[in-house]
């Protein structure tokens, strides 16, 4: 059981590094131009939430998407409205990696792990070496999930194990369990990665990795909160959207939890539960946006009346977002 442990928790740590290091890695490449792009952009919530889908997708991590805007928005370049389209757009991007992480694509991990040290190893060109560290973070990414993967195979034979995970099956203990350790691991995409992961061993059901996936959709806010922290209203206001989106989206999700479940599994047909809990992923999040997109003056509106800008925080007139 301790090499089990060990092995998980190496996978793990892999896994986390990868993603933290990539997205800073994308982001000093992409630079001025992401912030330039994101801002030229977000001129209504329709086309926010695309541009949200399309940096998040990039970057592989909402977190570090709304963490960015965040920053955006207390430094002036946004303005909440634009944030608002990013946040919900964040959250569908964000499933495209379970989609990936679901075609077990680990095994071939090694392959760009291998290419991307020998760019590093054989050039100084910073371009070349920019890719070079991209190529090895992600294969560093798939090889971590591909470990915890074999890491967990034993446990399909342990009866404690199979019960405490049956025990996931039930909705709100098993947000609870997704929403800890989310917390504790920061990162949203690492929980759902490593129920994927069970799922491809066959140690998890579909309803219990639905309910661990609403957790951890609630348990990413945490971060962003804290990005908020010292920052000035409209960034307040983003964070606080954050965490009501997901939580209102979130409690219906557990409301509406057999009848989702249903859903899944009519859409997904005879995939296998590793590809339906990726579908429930991408499922939820865009139904999330769907059935908010119509009631975003009103929350903003909600936001702006609860939190007024101070007089030295309103931005200026040429970076305020035009209409919906």
């Amino acid at each position: 059981m301790l090499e089990i442990i060990l092995t998980l928790a190496g996978g793990l740590v892999l896994f986390l590094y990868a993603v933290g290091n990539l997205s800073e890695t994308i982001k000093d490449w992409a630079g001025d131009r992401a912030r330039d792009f994101i801002a030229r952009f977000t001129r209504n919530v329709f086309t926010a939430i695309i541009v949200g889908i399309v940096v998040t997708t990039i970057l592989d991590s909402s977190s570090a998407v709304i963490i960015l805007t965040i920053v955006l928005v207390n430094a002036g370049t946004l303005t909440f409205k634009q944030a608002i389209g990013i946040v919900m757009g964040a959250n569908i991007g964000t499933t495209v990696s379970s989609q990936i992480i679901a075609m077990d694509v680990g095994k071939y991990s090694p392959i760009a792990l291998i290419i991307g040290l020998i760019l590093l190893i054989i050039s100084h060109n910073p371009k070349i070496n920019r890719t070079g560290k991209i190529l090895l973070y992600f294969g560093m990414l798939f090889f971590g999930l591909y470990t915890m993967e074999n890491a967990v195979e034993p446990l399909k034979g342990e009866p404690q194990f199979s019960e405490w995970m049956s025990g996931l099956e039930n909705p709100l203990y098993g947000a609870l369990v997704g929403g800890l350790v989310t917390v504790i691991i920061q990162s949203s995409s690492a929980t759902v990665g490593m129920v994927i992961t069970l799922a491809k061993q066959s140690l998890i059901t579909l309803p219990a990795g639905i309910a661990v996936m609403l957790g951890a959709e609630l348990g990413t806010c945490a971060d962003t909160l804290l990005a908020t922290i010292r920052s000035n209203r409209q960034a307040l206001k983003t964070g606080i959207f954050h965490l009501f989106f997901n939580f209102v989206t979130v409690t219906l999700g557990l409301l509406l939890f057999v009848p989702f479940v249903a859903l899944v599994k009519q859409i997904s047909g005879e995939s296998d539960i590793k590809n339906q809990i990726a579908n429930a992923h991408l499922l939820f999040n865009v139904l999330g946006v769907l059935a908010f997109v119509a009631f975003v003056p009103f929350f903003e509106k909600v936001l702006n009346r609860l939190l007024p800008d101070k007089a030295q925080e309103k931005p200026k007139l040429h970076e305020a977002a035009q209409p919906i």
